[in-house]
This record gives structure tokens, sequence and C-alpha cells, in this order.
């Protein structure tokens, strides 16, 4: 008997055939399971697992959402304010349709500036005795908590139809892919409240920290509630400096400064240059800067149009200084190697201006993001 195909195929050789009947059982049974059943079983070991990233989404939902009513109630907010705040969470903008694609930027622009406009009065008539830097840290973290209630929703959504149907393997499988990404996301823009909380430099304030060096000690012209400049020299350059209004959480409206400086006393200017953090790649190193061509500008897009817009029309060369850093880092409390990277942004932009730049010409230099914490 040991030496029969069943011995040397299982190791075993049953004494009876009711013994050979069971062992058959145990061994095919749950192999047929498998074929006939094996994807739904596998649609519900991701749908467990989509859970499990669900329930950290919902957290940080509650929990960005619980740290501004907190912030609110310390400056003095309560009742009828917190319940404004907590509608405007819930608040759609809906972007206009783009099946003729003239003139969208300007309607995207409009849509942009109502919902600006009506955020920051709301957020002025509840905080009426707070400043400006209270009154711009609950605006951003407002966005914060509206931008994870509709992350968190999405997923939802997506979660229950996969939960209904569990055979739409497909849906579910991308889901859980790219959740992992999701996740560590909403963890950083959770975390950054605790800056704005603070009012401390985030890592997107470095655009305008290494402009306000040049700032320093220098006159600076107020171009709207949000954007001022400043003039000064470089290398026999005289060189205008756009940044936005700090030490407020503010990111200005460097594409309106640009029109208004190459209308005006920069008319004649020879180059634009733009710093801004730009994400770097796995396996680069956080403060490194590059230099670039083209405009250095996040967002939705109808800033960037706009300088290139102007920029082209004149003819102007735009010039970009990056300085590399995690979408962790850009959001979240500045780090040392991304403040110690100003200095090596600084020289880069020397750099440009001596090369392109003739002397005793002129140029425009812009520092791009999020102000807070950066004084003028």
């Amino acid at each position: 008997m040991s030496g029969t195909p069943f011995n040397l195929l299982f190791g075993y050789t049953p004494s009876s055939p009711i013994q050979f009947i069971i062992y058959m059982i145990i061994i095919w049974v749950p192999y047929i399971i498998l074929i006939i059943y094996g994807q739904r079983l596998q649609s519900y070991a991701i749908i467990a697992d989509i859970n499990r990233y669900l329930v950290k989404l919902k957290y940080d939902a509650d929990q960005s959402r619980s740290n501004l009513m907190s912030y609110l109630q310390r400056k003095g907010v309560s009742g009828d304010g917190q319940k404004i705040i907590e509608n405007m969470i819930e608040m759609q903008t809906i972007f206009p349709v783009n099946l003729d694609p003239v003139g969208i930027v300007k309607k995207m622009e409009h849509v942009i500036r109502v919902q600006d406009e009506t955020v920051k009065l709301r957020i002025k008539e509840i905080m009426k005795n707070a400043n400006e830097v209270e009154r711009t840290a609950v605006l951003n973290m407002l966005e914060i908590a509206s931008a994870l209630e509709y992350v968190y929703k999405v997923v939802r959504h997506f979660y229950l139809i996969g939960k209904r149907f569990p055979d739409n393997i497909y849906l579910l499988a991308q889901l859980q892919m790219i959740l992992p990404g999701i996740v560590k996301q909403a963890d950083a823009y959770l975390a950054a409240m605790g800056a704005l909380e603070k009012s401390l430099p985030l890592g997107d304030a470095i655009g305008p920290m290494v402009v306000a060096e040049w700032l320093r000690d220098k006159t600076k012209i107020d171009l709207d509630e949000e954007t001022v400049y400043g003039e000064s020299v470089i290398n026999n350059r005289r060189v205008a400096i756009i940044k936005a209004k700090g030490p407020m959480a503010n990111v200005g409206k460097p594409d309106k400064a640009l029109q208004f400086l190459l209308d005006g006393p920069y008319k004649d200017a020879s180059a634009i240059i733009m710093i801004d953090a730009a994400l770097k790649l796995e396996g680069e190193q956080s403060g490194d800067v590059a230099v670039g061509i083209g405009a250095a500008i996040g967002g939705i897009g109808t800033e960037k149009f706009n300088i290139e817009k102007v920029a082209t029309e004149k003819t102007i060369p735009l010039y970009a200084v990056i300085i590399k850093e995690s979408l962790f880092e850009a959001i979240a409390v500045m780090t040392r190697d991304i403040a110690e990277a100003a200095k090596k942004a600084r020289e880069a932009v020397i750099d440009v201006i001596t090369k392109n730049v003739p002397e005793g010409g002129s140029a425009i230099i812009i520092g791009v993001g999020n102000t807070l914490g950066v004084a003028q």
C-alpha cells in the first residue's frame, strides 16, 4: 500500500473506503469553494481592509472639526457662531461648465472669488474681536476640515457601493490601492491644524521666507488686502519682490500683482523669477534646490494661467526656483532642512538674475506660498 499513487501524493493511505471519502472531502470541498466563491471571499477581505482605512479617515475628519471648534471657543466664539462654521464645513463649490473652454478661467476666478469673499465675511462677522492672524487661521482650518470631511464621504460612498455589490472586485481593488496615500495626506492635513493654531510657519512658507530677507527694512506697498511688494537692488539690477501679506495665513494674489507691475513701474522687466515649494520624489533629499523654467505655483490653475498669459504676451522669460519637500513637510510646521534651504534658494535666485538680466535692468521676484508666521 505504501507505493500506491495516493500514498505517494498525500503521504497517507486510507484504511477504508469511508476514510478515503472523508479525506477527499477535506481536500476537494475547500478547493471547489475557492473556485466558485474565491473572488467574493477576496472582495470581503478587501472590504474589511477598506473599512480599516475608512475608520482612520473618519477619525481625521472628526478630529479636524473638533480642533476647529475648540480653537473658536478659545477665541470667544460659541453657540450660533460655531453653528455657522459647522454649516460652512459642508458648503460645496460648484465649478463652471467646461464644455466650451473659452473663458473658463474667468468663470473659475469668479466662482472662487465669491466663495472666498463669502467665507471671509462670515468669519469676520463671528470673530469681531479677533485679529487678522486668528481669522486667517480659522479660514485655513475651515478649509482643512471641509476637505477631510469631503474625502471621508467620497471614500465611504465607494465603500458602501462595494459592500452592496461585492462581486465588483475591480472597483474595490482600485480603492484599496489608493487608500494608503489618501490616508497619509489626510494625516498631513490634520497635523497642519496644530501649526495654524500656533501661527507657526508651514513648509509651504519657504517661498515667502526666501524673499522676506530682501524686504527686511524696505518699504512695502499694499497691492490688495493680501498681497504686498517691495523694491531692492541685487547685483546692480532693480528688482520688485512680491509676496503674500504676513504674518497672516495668506497666499495672496501674485498673478494680479504681476500684471500691475508689468503694466506700470516694471514694464521693462527682463525676467520673472518664481520661488515655491515642490513635492519631492521618493529618494530625493528634503531641502534640495532646483532651478527650472516656467511658473512655479500650485492651486487650481487660474493664477498659473494668468501668470503664463501675461509673461507670454510681454515675451518675458519665466524662471522657477523650487525647494523640494514632501507633502507632509509642505503642510506641517517647517522643518530645519526646509528653513536652511532658504539661503541656497536666495543664492540660486541671485545666479538667475545675474545671468539673465543685464546690469542696470530690472526683474520681478515672486515668493509663492502661505506666509503664515513669516513677517514682512
